[in-house]
């Protein structure tokens, strides 16, 4: 993912007001993100525990999407939708997006269960264990970050596209 500013970031939004964006935090450590290993970069807004925000690569341009985590948690371990690591070091928690324009504002709304804390990228980019003689262990692990690029893309779709 290319460095994006806290200006470009706040320019990005497509499903939130001008309220909410100007109101956005920054997680602490954001000056030393390391870009070249995030497929997309998420964070927990550190004033309002329940809202987040995704900033995902779709076709070149960077895409914001406000999310709000469900008020209830899974009873049982889910797997993420987006990086689908089975060995996961964190939970997995729902997430819902308004859709963007007018859907959105009629109240509609998309979901997804992804890490909470947006870990993504550094799960995927663990090495998996070998399957059997010949596994190509780093074709393995390109193709789970392949997958999950495609995976945020199309979530950042459903949010984009008119609600039905």
């Amino acid at each position: 993912m290319l460095p994006l500013s806290t200006a470009t970031i706040k320019a990005t939004f497509v499903n939130a007001s001008r309220k909410v964006v100007s109101d956005i935090t920054l997680p602490p450590g954001f000056d030393q993100l390391d870009w070249a290993q995030l497929d997309y970069f998420g964070w927990v807004d550190p004033k309002m525990k329940r809202r987040s925000y995704v900033v995902v690569p779709v076709d070149g341009e960077p895409v914001g999407i406000v999310l709000r985590q469900a008020d209830a948690s899974p009873r049982r371990r889910a797997q993420c939708s987006w990086c689908r690591d089975v060995k996961l070091p964190n939970e997995v928690v729902l997430y819902s997006a308004q859709r963007a324009g007018a859907a959105g504002r009629n109240g509609d709304t998309v979901g997804i269960l992804v890490c909470e804390a947006f870990q993504c990228s550094a799960n995927v980019r663990k090495l998996p264990s070998m399957a059997y003689i010949g596994y190509d262990v780093a074709a393995a692990r390109d193709d789970r970050i392949s997958m999950l690029r495609a995976r945020s893309a199309g979530f950042v779709g459903e949010v984009i596209r008119p609600g039905d």
